[in-house]
Order: C-alpha cells, then structure tokens, then sequence
C-alpha cells in the first residue's frame, strides 16, 4: 500500500521515506530498491535495531540515504531525517557503522602529526596513568569517544569495564536512574533493583558524554560521587562505595555555561583537573592523507568492503572540504563512497555531495601529497620551503611518536640540527 502511494499525487509531495527495520527476516533492500525504483530522488532512511553491518551495506548498495541505530535520540533522528531532505545540509553520518567498525585505539594507533593534536594527546597520555578527572573538548566528530578509550586502555584500569553515557539521549527523568541506580519500589515503574552506570563502571571508567545535558538538579550529586566515590541510588537508605574514574565530553565551552547558571562552576573545575581540547578537523587537514590511508585500511578490514586506494584528485578535493562534522564525517562519506566504488580506488567523482559544497574552484584547490604535506596554497601558488619544512618535520613527529632520536635519523640530520630547526620554525616537540 505504501509503494502504491509514491506515484499518488500525496506521494509525490513526500520529502522522505523513513523504514523502520521492526523485525529481522524483512527484506530491507529489496524494499529501498523498489522505492529507488519508483522514485530515484526520494530519500531514504532505514531505522533498525538489529546491529548488523552487513544489513547496513546492502541497504545502502540499494540505495538508502543514511542508516541509523535504534534507540535513537529524538534530536539525533531530526538532525539525520533534516539532512536526508535539506540538499544544502551534509548527509547523514552512517552511526551504527563509523561507531562499530573494530576495537578501540591505543595512543600509539592514533593517526595525526598536527602540533596542537599531538599536544592534546600527549596530555590525554599523562593523564591516563592517574585516577583524576579529565574533561575532552571538541566540536562533534572530532575523536572524543576515540581519546577516552585511548585514556583507558592506557591506565591501570584497561581490564576493568568501560561505559559510556551519552546524557544528551537520556530523557532528563530518567537521568538520575541511569546514573546512580534505584532501589525496588522507589517510584512508580520500579519493580526491581537497578545498579546505574556508576555501579556498573566500578574499578573501571564512566565517560559521560554531552555532559552539559546533565540536569542541573544532578551537579550536587555527581560532584560528591565523584569526590567520595559514594553512591547514593533513589530510594536507597544509604551509599554504595565504587571506585570509578570519570572523563567527561562536551562539543561546547562549559565555561559559556556557568556565565549562564547552567553548569555548576565547582563540578566543572572538578572534571577539568585534566583538560583536553581535540582541534577540528579542518585545523589539521595536513593529517587528511594519513586518516584517509586508516580509515580504508579499517572499513576493508572490518566492514567486509574491498581494499581501495585515492587518487590525487579525491585527496585534493577532501583537503579543500571544511568538513563541519569532522573524522565522523570524513569516515562516513569514505564508507559511503566504498560502498558503491567498482573501481581500485577513489576518484572525486565519488564525492558528489563534497564537491557540490566545497567552495574553492578546482584550480585552486591545494595539492596534497601521499605524506600529507600540502604543497600549494588556496589561489594555487607554491607554499615556502620554510612551511614544508615545517610540515615535514611536525608528519615526522607524530609518525615516530616523538621519538626524537629516530626522527633525526629518518630526516638524516643530527639531533642538535633538529633541535635547531624545531625552534626556528617555532615547532613544539611535545608530540
């Protein structure tokens, strides 16, 4: 009955199809192929809770728009199902495949060379050896989910649960249950003991993310859990004691937020003991051709599609892009180009959508080399030996992970050379 609507004059004002994978044995992608079919301009979106990346790969070769996992947010399905319709808005983001696609990172495995990356990293890594806090900043899609598991696998808590929170998805009455766990019969609906996540992530860690969504009503409470390492679930007549470890994650300034009375400044001051701020990744581009060489390596490796290379013309299109949702967003439209690409590598035709938004003419989009070094600049002249030079050196940094010694060797200078050049060219060796 619905396919028999498309071609109906209510149909044909459709701005979207969103199917809902209730059940396991549908047939998915025949169902998008027919739709594809009748309506090749109609956009899809597939919600399901079946994780299955094969479904994901076959819904999309047949022609799905984007692929989102259920439960989802109300705000996340609105932002997917604005951008499936609005041309002028980046596709979705493919979640349930760019989340799932292998095991978490170890700082040694983190892919950029970029000073002010590296920086954060080298932070993130002090800071992992120690019980304290620690609070990561950045704009979506940026890797904060990605340092948090790298923090934990590199402390003495690797062996012990890791649970992630996403307040922002959590309805704001149900928060406090989430965290902190209810006895039987503490409200209504409460008909059996819940431990919360702060229980649940005992000896191990607790990454709350969009900690700004946290209900103002909670600070209190959080703040003492995390002080005392007391827990106090809703209707209980006394504490539970845990030993949990908290890093929480925020895609905006929290300090904007105690200007405002909506976060408690004492509670930020007690996550921020550690603060981390992850660069966009627009302010790293000269890490692109490494994170885009990973992320191939890892979607063959992982998500059952073929090996596949770049050519110059996609790299330098990419590196021309702002990417306003980051590595997420890089990830996702590689997957989505790998998904349909016959060929042995990537040309810039299988980026339509970042063409059609990048805003420098093709003459003048930078060149990027296989090291990821840019070699000219926007209006299409060279770039100084000096810059290069520079570049050169901060790629060398991060690929031998500050390794200083082995840098010098791999360049075939001295050491007292490179540090002689770090501070001419003003570059930090912290990497």
């Amino acid at each position: 009955m619905a396919i028999a609507i498309l071609g109906t004059r209510d149909g044909m004002a459709l701005d979207a199809v969103v199917i809902d994978q209730a059940m396991p044995g549908h047939d998915c992608a025949d169902l998008i192929s027919e739709i594809r079919g009748r309506r090749p301009e109609l956009p899809v979106l597939l919600l399901t809770a079946l994780s299955s990346n094969g479904l994901a790969i076959d819904a999309m070769r047949a022609g799905a728009t984007d692929f989102i996992m259920k439960p989802v947010a109300p705000d996340r399905f609105v932002t997917a199902l604005e951008a499936t319709v609005r041309p002028d808005v980046q596709r979705g983001e493919l979640r349930p495949l760019t989340e799932k696609d292998s095991a978490p990172l170890g700082f040694g495995e983190i892919v950029g060379s970029e000073p002010a990356f590296r920086s954060a990293l080298a932070i993130a890594a002090k800071a992992a050896r120690a019980r304290i806090p620690v609070l990561i900043e950045g704009e979506r899609g940026v890797g904060k989910d990605m340092v948090a598991h790298a923090i934990h696998l590199s402390s003495a808590r690797e062996k012990r649960p890791f649970i992630r929170v996403n307040c922002g998805a959590i309805p704001a009455n149900l928060i406090e249950s989430e965290l902190f766990g209810h006895e039987c019969g503490a409200f209504a609906g409460a008909f059996t003991r819940h431990d919360g996540k702060l229980l649940e992530a005992d000896g191990g860690t607790l990454m709350l993310d969009e900690i700004e969504a946290l209900p103002f009503e909670l600070h209190v409470k959080l703040l003492r859990a995390i002080e005392t390492g007391e827990v106090y679930p809703i209707g209980a007549r006394g504490f539970r004691e845990v030993d949990v470890r908290i890093i929480a994650a925020t895609n905006r300034s929290l300090l904007d937020d105690i200007m405002a009375v909506r976060f408690r400044e004492d509670l930020y001051y007690r996550l921020a003991t550690v603060h981390v701020t992850i660069p966009p990744l627009r302010e790293r581009i000269a890490d692109l051709s490494g994170l885009v060489r990973h992320l191939l390596t890892r979607m063959a490796r992982h998500q059952g599609i073929r090996s596949l290379g770049m050519t110059d013309d996609a790299l330098a299109l990419l590196a021309e892009y702002s990417w306003p949702g980051n590595v997420r967003q890089l990830q996702s439209s590689l997957l989505r180009a790998g998904i349909s690409c016959n060929r042995d590598a990537l040309t810039a035709a299988d980026f339509p959508e970042i063409a059609v938004h990048s805003k420098a003419p093709p003459l003048a989009r930078r060149v990027v080399n296989e090291a990821g070094v840019s070699l000219y600049q926007s209006n299409g002249h060279m770039r100084s030996l000096e810059e290069i030079e520079a570049d050169v050196i901060r790629l060398a940094i991060g690929h031998y992970r500050g390794r200083m010694t082995e840098v010098a060797r791999r360049l075939n200078i001295g050491r007292s050379t490179l540090y002689r050049k770090l501070a001419e060219l003003g570059i930090s060796d912290v990497a």
